[in-house]
């Protein structure tokens, strides 16, 4: 057998064996969505809160109270933002049956007169059978209500696991991650634990500049829409804010709903306007704000962040999309750190199992257990050995 054959095969069945274990995580990670998206959404979202929480410390404030203040703070935005929203649509939702039927008129004219030259007998026939087509498929509607139904049930209880876990991780982050590092081999706890403090700074800096995106992307098309006369601009600004935490295609999705209400209040040319706007704004994002700010911030290739938010979307959806870039980030730095060696300089010590057996959660943990505090046991017992040792020549027993 030629030895480039042999190696080909030894390549092969090396990579088809890390593919399965990949393939496997995927498929757990999908089971458990319900878990792990709530989880990644608190780690995210700590990844801005712990920096805020370490500042508020450092200027002498209680820990409690920096953690109450960074919690309630965050909760209070993001209800500021919905109800502000809320407020300006049900103000701007005024008379919109009444401009809903002009629209629909105006669109019945343009198939009448329009290069169609539709009848009104023929208009009237095709919604006939959009209405039979409808009652024939109300079962789907109806199931359709019963998910929705399910999904508000999952989504609240995915909001109470995010808060809880994020709350956890605002008082003993520390502890935790020293609680991970101690599954690994203690030779190996250095590399670790090195990796995930890149990983971590990487994921802060993936969090502050997604912000900078998302708002000079709601700056933009909400401005836009301001100068066009499109109602509803500040709820259009903080649906582009929401939805632009979506890399490349976030933006546009959400643009996509301020073309409509342009087109429903204020006809075809603003409407055409208003969406010049967004592809306008989606093309700064997709060619310098995506590729160039959060390559460089994250240490990602432009084309990586395009092709794993694509990757992401196919894989898990919206979901998949959201958090592909900030994985993708922290692989790439906890890889480039463990590659590199300069972890070898560091001892192999454990005292990340150290400083997660002196936090305050886990303090509470039982410590009766069969194996727990072997390091200190052993050092107890080295201790002794030392003591006992037989004197040289010149010194006396005490």
């Amino acid at each position: 057998m030629p030895p480039g054959i042999r190696l080909a095969a030894a390549w092969s069945w090396r990579l088809l064996v890390v593919a399965a274990a990949i393939a496997v995580f995927v498929f757990i990670v999908i089971q458990l969505r319900l878990i792990v998206i709530p989880l990644l959404v608190a780690v995210l979202v700590s990844a801005l809160l712990v920096p805020f929480v370490a500042f508020l410390v450092r200027h002498h404030w209680p820990k409690a109270v920096a953690v109450a203040v960074s919690m309630i703070g965050t909760l209070l935005l993001v209800a500021g933002l919905i109800t502000l929203a809320a407020t300006q649509i049900a103000d701007g939702s005024v008379g919109l049956s009444d401009r809903l039927a002009t629209s629909y008129e105006g669109f019945k004219e343009l198939l009448l007169t329009g290069p169609l030259q539709l009848s009104e007998t023929e208009i009237n026939s095709y919604l006939d059978q959009l209405w039979t087509v409808i009652q024939d498929d109300s079962q789907v509607f109806i199931s359709g209500a019963l998910s929705v139904g399910s999904s508000i049930g999952h989504l609240a209880a995915g909001v109470l696991l995010a808060l809880f876990s994020l709350l956890i991780i605002l008082i003993d982050g520390k502890g935790i991650w020293g609680w991970i590092v101690r599954f690994f081999p203690r030779r190996a706890r250095a590399a670790v634990d090195g990796a995930g403090k890149a990983g971590w700074a990487t994921l802060g800096n993936f969090a502050k500049v997604q912000i900078l995106v998302a708002s000079i992307d709601a700056i933009g098309i909400g401005a836009g829409a301001a100068l066009l006369g499109v109602p509803m601009a500040v709820p259009i600004a903080i649906l582009v804010f929401l939805g632009s935490f979506i890399p490349i295609v976030g933006a546009v999705a959400t643009g996509i709903v301020a073309v409509v209400i342009a087109l429903i209040f204020n006809g075809w040319p603003i409407a055409l306007a208003m969406l010049g706007v967004v592809l306008l704004v989606q093309q700064v994002e997709g060619h310098v704000l995506q590729p160039l700010i959060m390559g460089t911030a994250v240490k990602v290739h432009p084309l990586a962040v395009v092709l794993v938010v694509a990757a992401g979307a196919l894989l898990a959806g919206i979901p998949g999309a959201l958090f592909a870039v900030p994985i993708a980030a922290v692989l790439n730095v906890m890889t480039s750190y463990i590659s590199g060696g300069t972890w070898r300089s560091d001892l192999p010590t454990a005292s990340g199992a150290a400083s997660a057996a002196s936090s305050p959660l886990w303090s509470t943990v039982p410590q009766s257990r069969p194996g727990y505090g072997k390091t200190s046991i052993r050092a107890t017992r080295a201790t002794r050995a030392a003591a006992t040792t037989t004197p040289t020549d010149g010194e006396q027993y005490p």
